[in-house]
């Protein structure tokens, strides 16, 4: 079995497996989470917990990652994140290990109102230098687990070219290429910090239109923190992304690999892959403005 298309993962099966191996919950009544996410489904589990599934084997490496470190991180943090209660084993047909954390109270800011966005930018920033102030001794380097996160930003190099010249007439391509030339050439030189590895606006909760938790460490680990950025073109601008900078003691350095790492995701939408959801190429192509109005501002 290598995804969930072979796989229905479903609260069915969620109750099968919280019978077999949890039973102490087995009264819980079970239901998906709205948004529950694609990389991992999520459901409810009671009121207090959730169960994350991991949808393909590539996901399932995150499992242990996230029950070893989680714990080790939440202390050092000034927001809540995911908090794990327990760990499941393969069973009932599905193939991996799964995870059962404690409820996490809000929604994403993707659906939720936000009252003051560059406060809540400040205090997003703030919470990415405490997770790179945290010891990263030991921690996991960048690798198949989190797709390379954190690591050079040569192993997207391939696939960053092919997007420019299938883009050639849609966008600014020399610009593009001065972005990603930059972004190549100004390596992370300093000790590897923790970095989350996915900060959108999917994985930040919102509660009184405040940011309240930041959750889905799957892609987290230790090296540069520039993939953690680009949320600052995403989701950010004017004077919410200037608090955002400013809450982060990050180089110049970074902010370039930082609009390299943003152009490179938004590049391969845009470039509509197969499959890509019209929404999402309209979406990547205001980004790619953004980061190219950025560069030029900000070189």
């Amino acid at each position: 079995m290598g995804s969930s298309e072979s796989i229905a993962i479903d609260s069915s099966l969620v109750r099968r497996l919280i019978a077999a191996q949890f039973p102490q919950w087995t009264d819980l009544p079970v239901r998906p989470v709205r948004h529950g996410g694609w990389d991992n489904r999520t459901f409810h589990l009671g009121d207090d917990l959730s169960v994350r599934l991991p949808s393909a084997a590539s996901y399932a490496l995150q499992v242990e990652k996230e029950q070893r470190w989680l714990p080790r991180l939440a202390p050092h943090l000034p927001l809540p994140i995911p908090e794990p209660v327990a760990m499941g084993r393969p069973d009932e047909g599905y193939p991996w290990s799964w995870s059962v954390y404690r409820w996490r109270h809000g929604e994403i800011a993707t659906h939720a109102p936000i009252g003051d966005l560059p406060a809540f930018a400040a205090t997003l920033g703030e919470f990415l230098a405490a997770l790179q102030r945290i010891d990263a001794d030991g921690g996991p380097s960048p690798g198949q687990h989190n797709f390379f996160r954190g690591g050079a930003l040569t192993v997207y190099d391939h696939e960053a070219r092919w997007a420019l010249e299938a883009l050639a007439g849609k966008i600014d391509t020399d610009t593009a290429r001065s972005v990603w030339e930059a972004a190549l050439v100004a390596s992370w030189t300093a000790k590897p910090v923790w970095f989350h590895g996915d900060v959108s606006s999917g994985n930040l909760l919102v509660e009184g239109g405040r940011l309240a938790a930041v959750i889905d460490f799957g892609t987290s680990g230790v090296g540069d923190p520039a993939c953690d950025l680009s949320i600052a073109w995403t989701m950010f601008s004017g004077e919410s992304r200037a608090a955002f900078r400013a809450a982060l003691p990050l180089d110049r350095g970074t902010w370039a690999r930082g609009r390299g790492w943003t152009l490179w995701k938004a590049m391969i939408v845009a470039a509509e892959m197969p499959g890509t959801d019209r929404l999402e190429v309209e979406k990547s192509r205001r980004v790619i403005g953004e980061v190219l109005a950025d560069h030029l501002r900000y070189g």
